[in-house]
């Protein structure tokens, strides 16, 4: 979550305003270092559902935590489809986080197997092309030795 949206939800001081109080889809963007396009682009895939008042989209503190945990996702390589699974786990109240805190865990614990698999691979594969151009390179110093005469 960046500062300004920390410090956003941070002067929704008492539990009841953090529903009761809206902000626009501007105030949301900047609050989350974002666009008013991406945030359409995330409540047409279901991944946030503002209120609608007069017409406008009214934003609470839960739509800034969703969209940081949207960013967060995004930016571990999740699909949008992975996120709002995510998200939807976690219920209307809380009910879920458990089982919400488990799925994240195993997806962790996945993306470091990956990760360290592809470290293992890059390190066999810099030795292999270390010992080819070793080879190479002792090749064509005896080629150049073995230059005939004139």
């Amino acid at each position: 979550m960046s500062k300004v949206a920390r410090d956003y939800v941070a002067s929704l001081r008492k539990p009841d305003d953090a529903e009761t109080k809206y902000f626009g889809i501007t105030e949301l963007a900047a609050a989350c270092g974002t666009t008013a396009r991406a945030i359409r682009f995330y409540e047409d895939k279901e991944l946030l559902t503002p209120r609608r008042i007069n017409g406008g989209r009214a934003y609470t503190r839960r739509d800034v935590v969703r969209l940081s945990l949207i960013q967060r996702g995004k930016a571990m390589g999740m699909s949008l489809a992975e996120v709002k699974h995510i998200l939807d786990l976690y219920g209307e109240r809380g009910q879920g986080k458990v089982a919400q805190l488990e799925y994240i865990l195993g997806r962790i614990d996945e993306s470091i197997g990956e990760l360290e698999a592809r470290r293992d691979h890059i390190a066999t594969t810099l030795a292999e092309l270390k010992i080819i151009r070793n080879e190479m390179l002792a090749d064509m110093k005896r080629k150049r030795r073995k230059k005939p005469a004139a």
